[in-house]
């Protein structure tokens, strides 16, 4: 890898999220700004993206991506406060191909719904590594059935070591 700053994509539910997966994506963010890692999310104030942002702007040196849905003009914008840089697309759903594509390495936090399921299968149809922490184990048999370079996370601490090892490999 280059010596340019990884880059790791979390997804998860949004307004939807689980008070478990919002704090293990708190969590999670500080962990991946502590490693010198930039944290790219889907960037809104709601649930996983948001709960990531705010644990990594508590360490310095932090860089946080959003990469949002709509234009970022009018009464439609919104993103989280902890964004250090807004990409607006302007393409509702369809920017999880960009979120999932500009990542070197993607986890899924606790599952959630249809955009965090296509965010999943966008990252393996990218190529990109998937890990998957603390997701129901539906989402797990699913997307394991679907790639062997799919890992399992139950913690932080796994799952950052697993994004390490997937880094040192690209």
């Amino acid at each position: 890898m280059s010596s340019r700053r990884a880059v790791v994509g979390v997804m998860g539910a949004g307004e939807g999220a689980s008070a478990e997966a919002v704090a293990l994506a708190e969590e999670l963010g500080e962990c991946i700004s502590t490693r010198g890692w930039v944290l790219l999310t889907g960037g809104r104030p709601a649930g996983v993206m948001a709960a990531a942002s705010r644990g990594a702007v508590r360490v310095e040196g932090h860089l946080v991506v959003g990469v949002l849905p709509d234009e970022g003009n009018g009464k439609e914008r919104q993103s989280t406060a902890e964004l250090d840089l807004a990409v607006f697309t302007g393409m509702g759903k369809a920017r999880n191909v960009i979120n999932v594509l500009s990542a070197n390495v993607v986890v899924v936090c606790g599952g959630g719904g249809p955009g965090t399921a296509s965010e999943a299968a966008h990252t393996l149809n990218g190529g990109r590594p998937l890990i998957l922490l603390a997701v129901p184990p539906l989402w797990q048999d699913f997307f394991c059935s679907l790639s062997k370079g799919v890992e399992s996370a139950s913690d932080v601490d796994e799952c950052c070591r697993l994004i390490e090892a997937r880094l040192r490999m690209a």
